[in-house]
């Protein structure tokens, strides 16, 4: 199996687990974001072994706070189930696009100091799937219409967590976070998006409430 269909079969049952989870909720979802969010702080602890107690803290906030969000929103009122999956879309729409994008049209690089792969073209790709993608999940479930506009505006968050983490891992010398996820490295790697994505809708829901 080629690194591509490897990275395509990963991440089919990731999102199968996700979505399963957070339809399920309950205890079944709150074990399953627990989970994640210990594996990313311990990856974190890994990277920055070393570095200070002021970065072992930030890890534990870093892994905190998304976690938190994820089950605030799913829990939070009839519309629960629904925002949290937008986030899903928002997030795996912004990975897909800016993979494909990037590969297909390359061209100037976004970061190369930070992220060699890395591309405008993926940039830009990657905020209008989360764009066209996330926005039909609003209009088809006639969810606020600010959600329209923070889309690609939380899609271009989500790249700058990437970019955050690829910055981490090349201070310390590591390609990945870890081996855990086939073709896609650690929990961090997969999941620094996510974390941007859903501490901006929580607070976005939170200022929506008052």
């Amino acid at each position: 199996m080629n690194e591509l269909a490897r990275r395509a079969l990963a991440g089919v049952v990731m999102i199968i687990v996700a979505l399963g989870a957070a339809v399920t909720g309950g205890y079944f979802f709150a074990v399953l974001v627990a989970a994640a969010g210990a594996m990313m702080f311990y990856e974190w602890s890994r990277i920055v072994r070393g570095w200070g107690a002021g970065w072992f803290v930030a890890g534990f906030a870093y892994a905190l706070l998304p976690s938190l969000a994820l089950l605030w929103i799913r829990e939070r009122g009839p519309n629960g189930l629904e925002m949290l999956i937008w986030v899903f879309i928002v997030t795996w729409s912004t990975d897909i696009g800016a993979y494909f994008a990037g590969r297909a049209i390359g061209g100037a690089k976004l970061a190369p100091t930070v992220s060699p792969n890395k591309t405008w073209a993926g940039l830009i790709g990657g905020m209008i799937a989360a764009a066209v993608l996330g926005g039909a999940w609003v209009m088809f479930l006639d969810l606020p219409r600010l959600l329209l506009l923070l889309a690609p505006l939380f899609a271009l968050g989500a790249q700058m967590g990437d970019l955050f983490e690829s910055g981490l891992k090349r201070r310390a010398g590591v390609k990945d976070s870890g081996t855990w996820l086939p073709g896609h490295g650690g929990a961090l790697d997969r999941l620094d998006g996510l974390v941007v994505v859903a501490v901006l809708t929580g607070f976005t829901m939170l200022a929506m409430a008052q």
